[in-house]
């Protein structure tokens, strides 16, 4: 892939800005304009510019339609009818109808894909007529909408015209470099690593309450190199702000700092797998013993790593969701203390002193994320581990963790449903590709009680009684130290003075929302 040199940058960066052309800046740049490909937070949030599905979420994070108008459970929890919206086409002014809302579940949910996990639920979708589809799910599923508002809906014809019917996550395909969806903008240009450039679909179906004639998306790994550039006005938009330099641009008029607190939650998570020292880069098993993992826990001083590198802009987590969303455990809201002590006391009980630890870790995918792996290093070091820290760029991160290469990792996690069953489902099942479950538990926790109460919570309408559930499933993760969360991750934006937009929880930056003034 290529990369910028900062003066190319510049260069690159320095042409002139008129009228409501836009230039926003990320760290990371997505890894794929296939909406099926690449769950992360990278893709789905710049795709949900491009694509849309049959609902989506609003400024403030409620469920609102989208492709469809209207959504209502059919049967006795057998499933939800959704009526779709008439008249839409996408950017290529295909018609959009039910075929399309068929065709994006099989492709969304196939083993090739990196969503399948969200259709763990479904056991088929039925096409009723053109614009009325029934999703049949396995048991009652109240939580249903709120799980699919970053399935995005292709265009059939399209995707089969151009070979891509199915993701290709590992060699790509006309889907990873273009795009053709409902949306308020559509991709013209894309030069992966360089620059991505969209305009407004004149024929979107919904009101504009933008301004933009085009928007381009700049990637800058470099958090200073991006800063300069917002300062100078060669970019109207950076994520993230550095966290050492709010102050500098809270007091200067031509910028402005949009902060707040983000839904997703930054763990540790292990290698728990049998037969981890084949597989990972340690010399044992080490973390399948739970002394070993809560040993890590305690040796851990997570208010100064916020204190510190954060500057007092984030939250100690006490368990894989914050306490902003649905389902949090008020019963567990203790997080793991902060024991050096302690620590050294269970290696040696466990005969784990100076055992030797591979850590796994991105540099530049979560605010400061190297720099807390750093810290962490450095503590688990002074406990009586021998850690190796292996930082690198999420392009090469994902790929390492799915291949077991790692005894220990650093993981951010947020629940695109705002629920607490979402990490349950993803982080804390035992991995089943059939069942599609526990895609992301790249330890490979397992705990039955767990994996029975999953889908019992996913069914369940009675509040108390999920949460009981929820609170049970907490609790266990907890004591089994399956992760060790450390920290909310804090929301902090730069944008020129002239700038309005949205900030919302999940950190998508929507161009819909932006104004340029």
């Amino acid at each position: 892939m290529k990369r910028l040199t900062t003066a190319a940058l510049f260069c690159a960066l320095a042409l002139p800005v008129a009228g409501e052309e836009f230039t926003f800046a990320v760290t990371t740049d997505p890894q794929t304009m296939d909406p099926h490909a690449v769950n992360s937070a990278p893709v789905l949030g710049f795709l949900n510019n491009v694509y849309e599905g049959l609902v989506r979420r609003g400024k403030d994070m409620t469920i609102e339609p989208a492709l469809a108008t209207s959504w209502e459970t059919i049967g006795d929890g057998a499933g939800w009818r959704f009526k779709l919206r008439e008249g839409v086409t996408f950017h290529d002014g295909s018609e959009f109808n039910a075929d399309d809302v068929i065709f994006s579940y099989q492709r969304a949910s196939d083993e090739n894909s990196d969503t399948r996990s969200w259709f763990a639920p479904v056991s088929e979708i039925v096409k009723v007529d053109d614009y009325t589809v029934d999703v049949m799910t396995t048991a009652p599923n109240p939580i249903f909408p709120d799980s699919i508002a970053n399935w995005m809906i292709m265009d059939s014809g399209w995707a089969e015209a151009n070979d891509a019917a199915l993701p290709d996550k590992e060699s790509g395909n006309y889907a990873t470099l273009n795009a053709n969806g409902t949306g308020a903008f559509r991709v013209t240009a894309r030069e992966p690593g360089l620059r991505t450039v969209l305009e407004p679909f004149d024929g979107w179906w919904d009101t504009a309450e933008h301004n933009l004639t085009r928007a381009e998306l700049v990637p800058i790994q470099n958090p200073a190199t991006a800063l300069a550039a917002l300062l100078s006005g060669d970019v109207d938009f950076i994520n993230p702000v550095p966290i050492q330099d709010v102050a500098r641009l809270q007091g200067n008029p031509d910028v402005k700092v949009i902060q707040g607190v983000e839904a997703r939650v930054i763990m540790l998570g292990f290698d728990q797998q049998e037969g981890a020292s084949e597989a990972g880069q340690g010399g044992s098993d080490l973390f399948r013993d739970v002394r070993v993992r809560e040993a890590v826990a305690k040796a851990v001083n997570v208010p100064a790593i916020l204190q510190t590198i954060m500057r007092g802009n984030a939250e100690v987590a006490s368990q894989l969701v914050s306490p902003a969303m649905r389902g949090y455990s008020a019963a567990n809201a203790d997080p793991y203390g902060y024991d050096p002590e302690g620590a050294k006391a269970l290696l040696a009980e466990a005969g784990a002193e100076g055992a030797e630890i591979s850590f796994k870790c991105p540099n530049n995918r979560y605010l400061n994320d190297e720099a807390v792996c750093q810290a962490i290093t450095a503590m688990l070091s002074q406990a009586g581990l021998n850690v190796t820290l292996d930082a690198m760029p999420v392009q090469n991160y994902w790929p390492e963790l799915r291949a077991d290469n790692f005894d220990m990792y650093l993981l951010g996690w947020s629940p695109g449903t705002f629920d607490a069953e979402h990490p349950v489902r993803f982080l804390a099942s035992t991995p089943n590709e059939e069942k599609k479950l526990g895609s992301w538990n790249f330890g490979g926790y397992s705990n039955a009680r767990v994996d029975e109460l999953l889908p019992l919570i996913q069914s369940e309408i009675d509040e108390p009684t999920r949460q009981a559930m929820l609170d049970e499933v907490a609790g266990i993760l907890h004591d089994e130290v399956a992760y060790v969360p450390l920290y909310v991750q804090p929301l902090v934006w730069g944008a020129r003075s002239n700038i309005e937009l949205t900030q919302r929880p999940d950190n998508f930056f929507l161009l819909r929302w932006v104004t340029v003034n």
